[in-house]
């Protein structure tokens, strides 16, 4: 499969260099605020017990991290990795009154963490970004502990051809609303078009189970403009 987008050099850096810091505020105006829902969406289907432990990949601002030690009243660990220094440093003020969690500046594809280590991996709107996909979902199953559970959500296909319409009409306002609240609508553009580059619900299924996740399953949200994938380490 070829990923021209994400295997472009520096683009995915650039791009994340220039709306770290208003990462949060776009997220919300973008999707209407709805990818709040999503993501709880995410730990709902997790259901996390204490006493584990989450990596958190592609990490963004701590959304993910903070939804996990909230439902586990901070009895768990949360290892949040970013390729971006400055989206870690966004997180690190967000989370600044949390304790169990720590930070990690490295890609999806080369993870400097030991083998069969966490309890959960997830992975948030960012997995379209890596470079290599093959290589993303094998770091996963690595650092996963037998047991252990893949969980990734993601912008999708979406199923009804009505609100496919709607949708794609209004990606093409996006990038728009970039260069009023960032002030470059560039990021944007690239940002809409990996959304449309990228494979469907049942290709991650294939993918998944070609790195040799089990019990693989996902469920859309919102017709389909996201899914989460779920799999499992055996």
């Amino acid at each position: 499969m070829q990923q021209y987008l994400q295997n472009k050099k520096g683009l995915v850096e650039g791009v994340f260099d220039q709306v770290y810091n208003k990462y949060d505020l776009m997220n919300d105006f973008m999707s209407l605020g709805i990818h709040r829902f999503w993501k709880k969406s995410l730990i709902n289907i997790m259901k996390p017990s204490p006493n584990r432990k989450l990596i958190d990949v592609a990490s963004g601002t701590g959304d993910i991290g903070k939804l996990f030690l909230n439902s586990t009243n901070q009895m768990s660990e949360v290892t949040c990795v970013d390729p971006n220094k400055g989206m870690i440093n966004q997180s690190k003020q967000k989370l600044s009154n949390y304790k169990n969690i720590k930070w990690i500046n490295a890609a999806a594809e080369k993870l400097p963490l030991q083998d069969n280590e966490f309890d959960y991996y997830t992975i948030s709107f960012g997995l379209r970004n890596t470079k290599n996909l093959d290589k993303a979902l094998s770091e996963a199953y690595r650092v996963l502990k037998p047991g252990g559970r893949f969980l990734c959500l993601e912008f999708s296909k979406i199923q009804n051809s009505n609100l496919d319409f709607v949708y794609k009409n209004y990606s093409k306002i996006i990038p728009h609303i970039g260069q009023f609240i960032v002030g470059d609508k560039k990021p944007y553009e690239y940002l809409v078009k990996s959304i449309e580059e990228f494979i469907n619900q049942e290709e991650l299924i294939d993918l998944m189970k070609k790195h040799n996740f089990t019990k693989c399953n996902y469920r859309n949200f919102s017709g389909g403009i996201v899914s989460i994938h779920s799999g499992w380490k055996i």
